[in-house]
């Protein structure tokens, strides 16, 4: 059995029997710092993408990006194959999604001489083609996922600065009406503090023009939430009751069945994946209203060894992934959860933080 394995099993006995506890999978735990992933569904088939490098740098030119296929719900995973691997550079990816075609399209961080985006278009999870290297007024620290926006087309949200403490900081959109060939950059807010700054966004179509984006925050503070009335044009941002967090990527599955609003995040430090249930009518207007987290899985709890959650969904299962371990060595990991309905999300009076009252979608 590998080290994260029974460092996780180990550390299973400090939480409360009667909350939700998955046993991750395992997507990769070859030797090295395996970091960063994002999962995304292609119809039945998972795609999970990460990096690896020595140590949690981005920039290394030893880093290089890499991912593996799963059908069977991530019991087990198709040979490593190269996305990226660019002399000179260290890729990182940093965004996903899909076109309107199905096809899957990966947002890669490039550093070296210069910060560089490239978009790979991939229909197999294997074979990936650069589509795209959008030449920006404002250059991302980040562009983050892919999702889809009626009468507008593609959209990621994009977030540039350099974590320090001038205001230097920016965020906003960008929109492809092509596919992903070409972005259109729209700048929503410059010049903000680190203390203001919403980093690695995660944002779902709600309908009728509005979205809504779950931030990290680099400072000790709670999750950002940004909201759009208007298909992207303008946005409100605002800070949520969200502070079990430690630099905490968020990732959010919107469930059609449902209207339920998924909200998954590692909690570094603490070592825990959690995810808040909500339905989004909710905290759209009232973005401290979130219900209280639920553990659902257990990392390290070495700060930035582990984290980055990111989530996707086949049918009625969700699939979040995360990486944790203790450098030089991490692995990728994957936890599989049902998907929440009244009777088994935090909203059930005998789960965890489930006391209030589940409004309709």
């Amino acid at each position: 059995m590998n080290i994260t394995l029974i460092l996780l099993l180990a550390a299973s006995v400090t939480l409360s029997a009667q909350e939700f506890l998955t046993q991750p999978r395992v997507v990769q735990e070859t030797r090295g710092y395996n970091s960063w992933p994002m999962i995304q569904a292609i119809g039945a088939k998972l795609v999970c993408v990460y990096s690896r490098g020595t140590g949690h740098t981005i920039g290394e030119d030893a880093r290089a990006v890499y991912a593996r296929t799963s059908t069977d719900g991530g019991r087990t995973w198709t040979t490593e194959t190269v996305v990226a691997n660019t002399p000179g550079y260290g890729d990182v990816a940093v965004g996903k999604g899909l076109d309107s075609t199905g096809a899957m399209l990966l947002w890669v961080r490039r550093v070296g001489k210069g910060r560089h985006h490239d978009l790979y278009r991939t229909t197999d999870g294997l074979t990936y083609t650069l589509l795209a290297t959008p030449k920006l007024a404002v250059s991302p620290m980040q562009i983050t996922d892919v999702f889809r926006v009626p009468t507008v087309g593609l959209m990621a949200l994009w977030f540039a600065g350099d974590y320090g403490d001038k205001p230097n900081n920016a965020w906003g959109t960008l929109i492809s009406s092509d596919n992903g060939a070409t972005w259109t950059q729209n700048p929503m807010e410059s010049g903000l503090s680190k203390a203001q700054w919403p980093t690695e966004p995660a944002a779902v179509y709600l309908g009728e023009g509005r979205i809504l984006a779950i931030a990290r925050t680099e400072v000790n503070g709670t999750q950002f939430q940004l909201t759009s009335t208007d298909y992207g044009k303008t946005w409100m941002r605002t800070p949520t009751n969200i502070g079990d967090v430690m630099a905490s990527t968020p990732s959010l599955i919107l469930d059609a069945n449902t209207g339920l609003l998924s909200n998954y995040y590692f909690h570094r430090g603490a070592g825990v994946l959690r995810r808040r249930i909500v339905a989004p009518k909710r905290v759209f207007s009232g973005p401290i209203n979130w219900p209280a987290s639920e553990p659902v899985a257990e990392g390290s709890k070495v700060p930035f060894d582990a984290g980055n959650a990111n989530a996707t969904v086949i049918g009625d299962t969700h699939y979040v992934t995360f990486y944790s371990g203790k450098a030089p060595d991490t692995s990728v990991l994957l936890a599989v959860l049902p998907a929440p309905t009244a009777g088994n999300s935090a909203h059930n009076p005998s789960r965890p933080g489930g006391s209030q009252k589940l409004p309709k979608p």
